[in-house]
């Protein structure tokens, strides 16, 4: 069956409706990356959007459940050029086109994916819908910009656990509170691999709930950008600054910089894939990064706010900062993610960040393997 990608600015695609029929709407964000459509999917940063991915044969390699980022595929839609007819992979446990059934997400193939890039490159991110009811343009861009006034911005309420969740790993590591906008697995992995017993807190606890919990150190997860709880979790975050280690994730770095006083801005077309190179400001120390996000922090605002505070790393392309940190306040907030570099080793930034602790050491399990498959049984509770 036949179907439509459509921007708001009238521009439409066509294509051949897979996965869910019907019609989806969401704000287009691309991913340049060549392999991990499964992370993005399942990646609650990403909740509610329309994703194109770019790279040109998808589902090649199936679907696995242990390579779950979340319990759920948080996506509005998925734009592709091609889906792969085959999947070669022994970990394997189903197609691409199976997965977005069950999840029930719509999605569009044979699709000119890099046309699509160039518009939103040129044009900045904007609002789109997938339709294979119908092909009228301006009655589906009539029915775009009435979804962009009635949308509501509340995925991290959903998203968050409800609860207060444990997750021990039996070792007498730092005790480690998250507060939960849509940690992934792939991060509890590598707190669990440093020993850390986490417990996954409901994104609108209240300061002194959570230093009353006396943890050792406190992360502000990863999670949906574009949300009402920003604000609010800000707030939280400015009653616990520095009075306990802290450390953000992506969107919980942009709510620490809010906490500090720091304005964000809006990115024509933000960061959403796996080679973006950042570098140290005083060590000049060069990395590739994987990032998804469409906001960062205005550098103006964040230097009249705190003067302990300190710029220790930008993107090499935009010079947008990609890392704060203060000894003073006792936090790190880094904008990219923080992901494995492969063998369950750990990525610095976390190492760093219980470093911060004091009178604890990390009890590092050596050649540890922690099966993403524990974590994924963890978001479900």
């Amino acid at each position: 069956m036949k179907a439509t990608l459509v921007l708001e600015d009238g521009t439409s695609f066509e294509g051949i409706a897979i996965g869910e029929q019907g019609e989806r709407f969401g704000e287009v964000v691309l991913n340049t990356s060549v392999v991990g459509y499964q992370e993005f999917m399942t990646d609650p940063a990403n909740a509610g959007k329309i994703l194109v991915l770019t790279y040109p044969l998808i589902g090649n390699y199936g679907i696995a459940k242990k390579f779950n980022e979340s319990k759920k595929c948080w996506l509005s839609g998925l734009v592709i050029a091609q889906e792969s007819r085959i999947r070669s992979n022994w970990q394997s446990e189903g197609s691409l086109g199976e997965f977005l059934k069950d999840e029930g997400i719509s999605a569009l193939s044979e699709v000119d994916t890099r046309s699509i890039a160039l518009s939103i490159r040129d044009k900045g991110e904007m609002f789109a819908m997938i339709s294979s009811k119908s092909t009228n343009r301006s009655e589906l861009v009539s029915k775009i910009k009435s979804y962009k006034i009635s949308i509501k911005r509340n995925y991290i309420s959903d998203i968050s656990v409800k609860k207060p969740t444990q997750i021990t790993t039996g070792l007498k590591g730092p005790d480690v509170a998250v507060i939960d906008l849509g940690m992934t697995n792939s991060f509890i992995k590598q707190l669990k691999t440093l020993g850390c017993n986490l417990t996954l807190i409901p994104y609108n606890t209240d300061a002194a709930a959570i230093l009353a919990m006396k943890p050792d150190g406190v992360i502000v997860s990863n999670g949906p950008e574009d949300d009402d709880a920003i604000n609010k979790t800000a707030d939280i975050v400015k009653g616990i600054l520095g009075k306990v280690p802290l450390f953000g994730i992506s969107t919980g770095h942009q709510i620490i910089g809010i906490a500090l006083g720091a304005k964000r801005k809006r990115m024509k077309s933000g960061h959403h894939g796996a080679n973006y190179p950042v570098i140290g400001e005083k060590s000049f120390k060069g990395e590739i990064t994987v990032q998804n996000h469409s906001y960062i922090l205005d550098e103006g605002s964040l230097k009249s706010g705190k003067r302990d505070v300190c710029i220790s790393m930008r993107n090499v392309n935009d010079g947008t900062i990609e890392e704060i940190e203060s000894r003073a306040l006792k936090f790190i907030g880094v904008q990219y993610y923080p992901v494995s570099p492969g063998f369950d080793e750990v990525n610095g930034a976390f190492k760093r960040f219980i470093s911060m602790i004091p009178s604890r050491k990390s009890s590092v399990k050596k050649n540890a393997r922690v099966s993403v498959s524990e974590e994924v049984q963890y978001v479900k509770a």
